[in-house]
């Protein structure tokens, strides 16, 4: 049985009294151990998403399950609400600016685990580091800290409780190249100590290559492809994972010019077509597409992928 297993999943909203969804029928599993990336363009819906899985908001439909027990229902048992924790795209925002460093990351322990004193203490020395930070860092306020610093403390929050999950929100975006690589190795150091589980959320495809055991691509609120990572970067069959992973840029030579435009612009989540959302800006759209909405389903020629498409791009 998966760690978690998300079944025909959606989220709506009012505004100016329509209704709009973030969040269309996804399915999702997740493993014990492993690392999914959930990518796709801003608005798409994964913050979403990941806000569900946390508990943050409650899904519209459908049935979200942790470790057998459904969610958010199973949150109102802090034994469980501890094994699942969240890392937000903003560190200092996301951080007590009134809470030095220690109490940041005690705070889980206290809230979630009734845990205190010396115990509490002795945990807090050991994600500190793990994240790679020493005891010094234990009476700073967030402000005093540098931006990956603030990260690290945020990561630490996250793991001092013991999760077997943690839903990584774009965690690297406001960071630089050479900070962002310590980041991702850190958390693969942490990964393979702890055997903690992830969903990274990011539209950094070069940082979700480095990580990421699987990929799941979203457009406008479906999961749309999703395949082992080696297998989506180097034969993406759904024409807008092709266009998304052709706008990474590369030093490979041989890569360079064979970017994929997008023709049109994305359609209203609150007025979407009938059929499939993608077919107005898709070079390989049949009068099916328009007409039909495809199933996320097995790729006929990998069964080990899913794609969403009537007419997906041919390998090479």
């Amino acid at each position: 049985m998966a760690l978690l297993e998300l079944t025909d999943v959606a989220k709506t909203y009012r505004s100016a009294g329509r209704t709009v969804p973030a969040v269309r029928g996804v399915d999702l599993a997740l493993e014990r151990g492993r690392t999914v990336g959930l990518v796709g363009e801003s608005g798409c819906g994964k913050s979403t998403l990941g806000r569900i899985i946390a508990g943050l908001h409650p899904q519209s439909a459908g049935v979200v399950t942790f470790d057998g027990l459904a969610l958010p229902h199973a949150y109102r048992d802090r034994a469980v609400r501890r094994r699942v924790q969240m890392v937000f795209q903003h560190p200092y925002q996301s951080l007590n600016p009134r809470m030095r460093v220690e109490a940041i990351i005690a705070e889980p322990l206290r809230l979630l685990a009734g845990t205190t004193g010396r115990e509490a203490d002795r945990r807090v020395d050991e994600v500190l580091q793990l994240v790679g930070l020493d005891a010094t860092y234990r009476r700073r306020l967030p402000r005093e800290l540098s931006g990956g610093q603030q990260q690290r403390v945020a990561i630490a929050r996250a793991l001092v409780s013991r999760p077997d999950l943690v839903v990584l929100d774009e965690p690297t975006s406001g960071l630089d190249q050479s900070v962002r690589g310590r980041i991702v190795a850190l958390l693969r150091h942490i990964q393979a100590e702890e055997g903690v589980a992830y969903l990274f959320i990011s539209h950094d495809l070069d940082t979700v290559r480095r990580l990421a055991d699987e990929v799941a691509v979203m457009y406008l609120g479906r999961i749309v492809e999703r395949a082992t990572t080696a297998e989506l970067f180097a034969a993406p069959r759904h024409p807008y994972t092709r266009a998304l992973l052709s706008a990474v840029p590369s030093m490979d030579p041989r890569r360079r010019g064979t970017r994929v435009p997008l023709a049109g612009e994305t359609p209203s989540p609150s007025e979407l077509p009938v059929g499939c959302a993608f077919a107005s800006r898709c070079v390989r759209a049949l009068d099916r597409c328009r007409a039909e909405q495809p199933e996320l389903a097995p790729d006929p020629i990998s069964a080990d992928r899913l794609v969403e498409c009537f007419n997906p791009v041919p390998q090479p």
